[in-house]
């Protein structure tokens, strides 16, 4: 029985009133959650500025094209264009995969109805999600997936059923259902296990269960999927086909992010040398891999070889773009990175400043798009960093003022802003404007999401923070509890926005002298957590190993010290780090 894909009817779009929900920026701060640090210091504040939260694909306005690798990245284009190269894949949402449909990209007659009925399945699903209407995307998904499911039943576990599957699971990525989209992938997984290397669309299929996975963090799936479809790849055409790109750049990516950094470099070498000899030195495709490589380089300390590749990704889009064009200026930011990276803070200033001034003379984006914003904010925390507070502070009024005009006054993006104004004011020992800042984006995040909605927990202990720093502890007391019972009740006990709240409770609760024993067992938790999430020899349960020894001390359990003092020393060895409490 051949498969077959359900369209919606005609009036399929109009039978669900529209919702336009805020949860949006929910979204936005809860996927960031993890990334927030709040300290409390006793002699030095650490100025953290935040940049604009990713916001998730389906509520972005990005060109969705079929078929996509969904966590392949492609540096500099704005979210208003798509100047994607075929065959390498987009940052900017789905991209097509070269693999599939290759004939169909050049002439519509080299299309099987099938294909066409999968395109426009999953074009409809795209058009959906993009209008708003995500439960109509959803409903439409299921309705699909229910009739494939029957013919799984039937015992139909052909490609055709597989190439189903793949496209509902891209759909069901798109929309946030991470955890159907592994279960989908489970069984195509069982469909595809048995088929033969040669089966059509089966390496389209392969390339976009690589990229799920990764997305997923299933990055040991992700590497065999891809390993799979670079082998067959190799075999049909060589192993310097441009085909390989897609599923090399997904091996470099998992490389990197398992810390295999060596055969990651190695990985991102190959892509370029493949995209050299069959595009040219200087093509625009070779920007994906030399901003991976770049990046990766600079995570790994090599801040030199990193700048090379970034120069070369400046040099391709002034060549073709010419000097003023926005892609120049976010190539520009890219160096502005590693010339921080190095040390050259005055050198990655002025790339910022120029880069800016090319944004806002060419009208590439918009002056209040999330990558326009983050380039404001990165040159405002340099310029902290380096002591030019007052010029930096202007930079992030000037950025809330933006925002405000264009978006109203009461628009949750405008907390990220408010936050960071009140970091820097922060720093320059002003906490009475810090609160006062901090308590307007309070106001905005509650009246958008609620006074339960885990968002409301990032000023609360900015403002906990703030308030211990202007020595009205029991208020900062107050509000680091309420937002530690917000996170517990949605992340978990032990989780890691958990042990963030604990630790900025724990600072607040030592100055107003509560009972050591509740002090360790609070600290107790702190480290459980960390254990769990980062591993008992990891860098990060160094600090609070130490406090623990200091409070087992303090209370005379030498034997409980005993080992964990041994531990400690044996943590700072390894990392060559000396912990004051």
């Amino acid at each position: 029985m051949a498969a077959s894909i359900l369209l919606p009817s005609p009036s399929f779009n109009t039978y669900r009133t529209n919702q336009v929900s805020l949860k949006l920026h929910s979204q936005c701060w809860h996927q960031s959650i993890n990334c927030i640090s709040v300290s409390l210091q006793t002699h030095k504040y650490n100025l953290k500025i935040y940049t604009i939260p990713a916001i998730p694909t389906v509520t972005r306005q990005f060109p969705l094209k079929p078929f996509a690798a969904v966590d392949s990245l492609e540096p500099h284009v704005s979210p208003h264009q798509n100047n994607a190269a075929p065959g390498v894949s987009s940052q900017n949402g789905f991209h097509r995969s070269k693999t599939l449909f290759d004939k169909a990209s050049n002439s519509s007659d080299g299309m099987s109805d099938f294909e066409r009925q999968l395109l426009e399945l999953f074009d409809e699903v795209k058009t959906l999600i993009m209008t708003g209407n995500k439960n109509d995307a959803v409903d439409l998904l299921q309705a699909n997936y229910e009739a494939v499911k029957e013919q799984l039943n039937a015992g139909a576990k052909g490609m055709e059923e597989a190439a189903i599957l793949d496209v509902l699971a891209l759909g069901y990525m798109a929309v946030g259902e991470l955890k159907f989209v592994r279960s989908l992938l489970n069984v195509i997984n069982e469909v595809i296990d048995s088929q033969k290397d040669d089966e059509p669309l089966l390496d389209s299929i392969l390339v976009h269960m690589g990229s799920m996975y990764s997305t997923l963090g299933e990055f040991e799936k992700s590497l065999l999927v891809n390993q799979r479809v670079t082998d067959i790849l190799e075999n049909r055409h060589g192993k310097n086909t441009v085909v390989l790109v897609t599923p090399l750049l997904g091996m470099a990516k998992v490389f990197s992010s398992t810390g295999k950094t060596t055969k990651a470099v190695d990985v991102y070498h190959r892509v370029i040398r493949i995209l050299e000899l069959s595009r040219g030195a200087e093509s625009e495709d070779l920007v994906v891999p030399l901003f991976g490589l770049g990046n990766l380089l600079i995570k790994e300390g090599r801040a030199t070889d990193a700048e090379k590749s970034f120069i070369r990704i400046l040099n391709i889009y002034t060549k073709l773009y010419g000097e003023n064009d926005g892609r120049v200026a976010l190539a520009m930011c890219s160096l502005a990175h590693a010339k921080c990276a190095k040390g050259n803070a005055n050198d990655a200033i002025d790339l910022y400043k120029k880069s800016l001034q090319i944004v806002k003379d060419s009208s590439y984006m918009p002056l209040d798009d999330s990558m326009t914003e983050n380039m404001w904010i990165d040159l405002a925390e340099l310029l902290h960093v380096v002591g030019r507070g007052r010029e930096g502070r202007e930079l992030l009024e000037e950025c809330l003022l933006i925002t405000e005009k264009l978006k109203g006054k009461d628009d949750p993006s405008l907390v990220t802003h408010y936050l960071n104004l009140a970091a820097s004011y922060s720093q320059s020992k002003d906490f009475v404007m810090a609160e006062r800042l901090l308590r307007t984006s309070l106001e905005i995040i509650n009246k958008a999401e609620g006074p339960d909605n885990p968002s409301v927990t990032f000023p609360m202990l900015h403002l906990a923070v703030t308030l211990y720093h202007l020595k009205r502890d029991e208020e900062a007391e107050q509000i680091a509890l309420e937002a530690l019972h917000i996170r517990e009740k949605e992340f978990g006990k032990d989780s890691l926005p958990v042990r963030e709240a604990l630790d900025c409770l724990v600072s607040i609760q030592t100055r107003l002298g509560k009972g050591e024993v509740e002090l360790l067992e609070q600290l107790k938790r702190v480290l459980r957590i960390q254990e769990k999430e980062f591993g008992c020899e990891s860098e990060e349960v160094i600090t609070t190993l130490n406090k623990v020894v200091f409070y087992l001390d303090k209370l005379g359990k030498k034997d409980e010290k005993f080992p964990l003092e041994k531990r400690l020393s044996r943590l700072r060895m390894k990392y060559k780090r000396v912990v004051q409490y």
